[in-house]
């Protein structure tokens, strides 16, 4: 049985979440200097773990082995959240170096084929998943000309500093990989709170949203009477309430829904607001109740314009993202290595969040694997897991990923 090395695992964990600390979290956004400096950090453990090193034309680090077959391709995102915590992303990342080290050590599994691959942008600087939706060709060129992040910075200026213009692209294509596998931190309370070690993924939610504009009149707060206003905002809570009084009706067991922007103008105590905006997001595994979470929303919303208030626009604010179902062969060799080191101290899940796991099943199988998160916090600086349950993940990824590769032959 293949061995991890737990010490050099949390080691080079710890060397990577020095590129950007920030406190007890981590500072390193798509293309910054501190993002660049840790993908040429990865470059270079790559090559000394013996694969082939390259960094692509928007920062993908991909290790190449020399051992023949088709190879098992492992790993996640460097990249942070804006305030981001030491563990998102770069937990699959390290994970998938040193899976590439611990069977190269084993002279049982030495001969097997695995890549290593950290993708960029994945937390949306730009655009999200950017690196692998390209792998995926699922960038298309009218997405990237004129992108921009939220502070005006354009995108080829970032790859223009970031050394990247001229690089070539990474391409599905051109490579013939077995499958695809990602660790991560859950990122929320279901481990934790159940006692569970491992979680091995069985979907990753779809994903709707939209956004709302209530047009209404400007007007004096004191001196305009109740029965003729026409205030944004009273339209605006009527429908925040009445989504959290329907969506309960036909919601899944996990379904989820936040409304997390707000838009008041002109934001005044002595004005009656003539115009808002409201973004709503809802995610489950299952399409039809993302149907009828659209469903009950244009209902509310023609309830609410009946009554002659303030006028409210329904526009859908992103592509619907369906639900990205994960292998079921990968399943059952991760499942079986779970069983092995954390003996009924394992949960089949979904994934509430979005991986790049869900970009990539497009083209190959893929599968993930979770560990606990702490308090279920992430995208914090106080995100935080257990050495123990770091080290726990990575040995049974290391021998799903021996049994996926020892099966294909």
């Amino acid at each position: 049985m293949v061995k991890i090395n737990g010490e050099r695992l949390l080691g080079d964990l710890r060397a990577l979440r020095a590129m950007g600390a920030t406190g007890t979290g981590v500072v390193r956004p798509a293309f910054s200097d501190m993002d660049m400096t840790a993908r040429r950090w990865l470059a270079e453990q790559y090559q000394a773990a013996g694969l082939a090193a390259t960094i692509d034309g928007l920062g993908n680090v991909l290790g190449r082995t020399a051992n023949p077959g088709r190879a098992l391709l492992i790993g996640s995102h460097s990249d942070t959240q804006p305030t981001g915590g030491w563990l998102d992303g770069a937990l699959g990342v390290i994970y998938g170096l040193e899976v590439v080290r611990a069977l190269a050590e084993d002279p049982s599994t030495k001969h097997l084929p695995v890549d290593a691959i950290s993708w960029q942008d994945e937390e949306s600087r730009f655009y999200g998943c950017m690196g692998s939706r390209a792998f995926c060709d699922q960038f298309p060129k009218e997405a990237e000309d004129g992108l921009m992040d939220k502070d005006g910075v354009a995108l080829k200026d970032a790859l223009a500093h970031a050394g990247l213009t001229d690089a070539p692209r990474l391409r599905a294509d051109d490579h013939d990989y077995l499958g695809f596998l990602e660790a991560h931190i859950e990122q929320g309370p279901h481990l934790e709170a159940d006692g569970r070690k491992i979680g091995i993924v069985q979907s990753i939610v779809g994903l709707g949203g939209m956004v709302f504009t209530f047009t209404g009149q400007q007007n004096h707060a004191g001196t305009t009477m109740m029965a003729g206003r026409k205030d944004a905002t009273t339209a605006l809570y009527a429908l925040a309430h009445g989504i959290n009084e329907e969506f309960p009706k036909v919601a899944g067991v996990r379904s989820v829904w936040t409304m997390g922007r707000v838009l008041i103008r002109p934001g005044a105590p002595s004005i009656i607001p003539g115009y808002a905006e409201l973004e709503l997001q809802y995610r489950d595994v299952d399409p039809a109740v993302l149907d009828k979470f659209e469903a009950a929303v244009h209902r509310l919303v023609d309830e609410i314009n009946a009554k002659s208030g303030a006028v409210i626009e329904a526009k859908p604010s992103r592509v619907r993202i369906a639900a990205a179902h994960m292998d079921p062969r990968f399943q059952k060799h991760l499942s079986r290595a779970a069983e092995a080191h954390a003996p009924g101290n394992w949960a089949a899940m979904p994934s509430g969040a979005f991986h790049d796991a869900g970009v990539v099943s497009t083209v190959m199988p893929c599968a993930m694997l979770f560990i606990p998160s702490i308090g279920g916090i992430s995208h914090d600086f106080a995100e935080d897991s257990h050495d123990d349950d770091i080290t726990l993940g990575c040995q049974v990824l290391a021998d799903g990923a021996a049994a996926i590769l020892t099966a294909a032959g």
